[in-house]
């Protein structure tokens, strides 16, 4: 059977048979092994025109399906007329070629998908090489089976010997060169990120975490009044945004809202949306939203925790956040979440439900972390007060009747308290957690500053 012609790589639009090899090991519901399949293959407009679903405990390391499924595949292509056959598992270079040359179609894998996605929805600069360099580093050992131009030139005497393998190599050189050129450029753009990140360290901020489609946006949207983009479909955010939220009795603080993840996430996409998540790992607070409503909300919750375990990202003192309560059906099973996950606070973003509690939460865990301090010190010790512009938010400032003195009251993080003890001509007070919290112990000037 002739290899199918590859040259558009592009997923829209196409009819589509879904495929899945679950294993029984999972402990997925066979009828709900394509359910997130489904909802990638609709965010990137493909017509879905069959399924097909196989336990099978371990893949076939030729075809991942056994001999029986992959012909009823064969047969399913042809009664359908299906133009791609999209896997819900990650395939290995030699099953994808090995699959198409016995159905004659497109074979499509999960990290393919993904990528294809992620590049339609790719807007900012650095979104869009992220995913360049995401999808060259997935395709580069797959470059035998993608263009059909390397099958047309002939190799001379002995096969694969001639000017197709140096029509290949000539790809594969010109392929490492561009992602050569793709990390240098988002080196920089890390670079720029990091002390773009650091400079607020001055501001609070609480970076918004979550599967995909959990509502992020939506919920940034009710707590800043910010217009950010959203959309009921998988990876409708990539790009990082902040925005400005005003906490009661608080301030100011910054929220971001971060890419979603999802089960199995291409690790080279993984690897490129490091930068993108930078807000996140600076952040003082993570906001770890989660959709209560979608039956698998527990295996979201553990696979956000592995992602972010990956990236290496601290989320042990998150604030678990379950939203849309309001499309939650059975109550009952909101109650035992609650129970489960008891330091969980329940709200609806579009409803606004649980803002107020959420918002407290937010104020009280930040708060433990930091502490109000009032510091007498001469104004010639400009080390200390250079730090303590470095590493606190001032609240207020007063100078003694001659000058020579000056008094500060700020907000700083636990972690800096030691570099303010070591100076025997300073005095040094420090307000505990109930102090530090109330909005009163700010000066209302001060609040504009957060």
């Amino acid at each position: 059977m002739a290899d199918p012609k590859r040259e558009e790589l592009q997923v829209k639009a196409k009819r589509a048979i879904l495929v899945s090899v679950v294993s029984p090991s999972n402990h997925i519901d066979k009828n709900q092994a394509l359910d997130e399949l489904k909802g990638l293959v609709e965010t990137a407009g493909v017509k879905v025109v069959g399924t097909l679903v196989q336990n099978r405990e371990h893949p076939h390391p030729a075809t991942c399906l056994g001999k029986g499924k992959l012909d009823e595949l064969k047969q399913m292509v042809k009664h359908v007329d299906a133009e791609l056959i999209i896997f819900d598992n990650n395939l290995s270079p030699s099953q994808g070629r090995n699959i198409e040359e016995e159905t004659g179609t497109v074979i499509v894998d999960r990290s393919e998908l993904i990528l294809d996605i992620f590049a339609t929805h790719a807007k900012t600069y650095e979104a869009k090489l992220q995913v360049e360099l995401a999808q060259l580093l997935y395709f580069r050992p797959r470059l035998k089976r993608l263009w059909t131009h390397l099958e047309r030139i002939e190799g001379g005497v002995g096969a694969g010997r001639g000017p197709g393998e140096k029509q290949l190599e000539t790809d594969r050189r010109l392929l490492d060169k561009r992602v050569a050129e793709l990390k240098r450029k988002l080196s920089e753009v890390e670079r720029r990120r990091e002390r773009t990140v650091s400079n607020r360290f001055q501001q609070l901020t609480v970076s918004l975490v979550g599967y995909t489609n959990a509502g992020k946006s939506t919920l940034m949207n009710a707590l800043t009044g910010a217009d950010v983009y959203i959309a009921d479909q998988l990876f409708a955010t990539l790009d990082t945004r902040t925005r400005r939220w005003e906490l009661p009795h608080w301030g100011e603080i910054l929220l971001s809202d971060t890419v979603g993840f999802v089960r199995d996430l291409p690790h080279h996409l993984v690897a490129s949306f490091k930068s993108t998540l930078e807000e996140a790992r600076q952040a003082d607070l993570l906001l770890h939203v989660v959709d209560c409503s979608n039956p698998e909300v527990e295996h979201h919750i553990k696979t956000v925790n592995k992602v972010l375990d990956e990236i290496e990202i601290e989320h042990k003192n998150a604030i678990l956040v379950f939203n849309k309560t309001d499309k939650v059906e059975d109550r009952s099973k909101l109650d035992v979440l609650r129970l489960k996950y008891d330091n969980a606070i329940s709200v609806s973003a579009v409803s606004g439900e649980g803002l107020d509690r959420l918002s407290q939460a937010v104020i009280d865990r930040l708060a433990s972390g930091y502490v109000i301090v009032e510091l007498e010190t001469p104004v010639g010790n400009g080390k200390l007060l250079s730090q303590l512009e470095d590493h606190s938010l001032i609240l207020s400032r007063a100078y003694s009747h001659d000058d020579s003195r000056v008094t500060l009251q700020a907000r700083i993080a636990r972690r800096f308290l030691p570099m303010l003890k070591t100076d025997p001509d300073t005095e040094l007070k420090i307000h505990d957690d109930e102090q530090a919290v109330p909005g009163d112990m700010i000066p209302e000037e001060s609040v504009n500053e957060l």
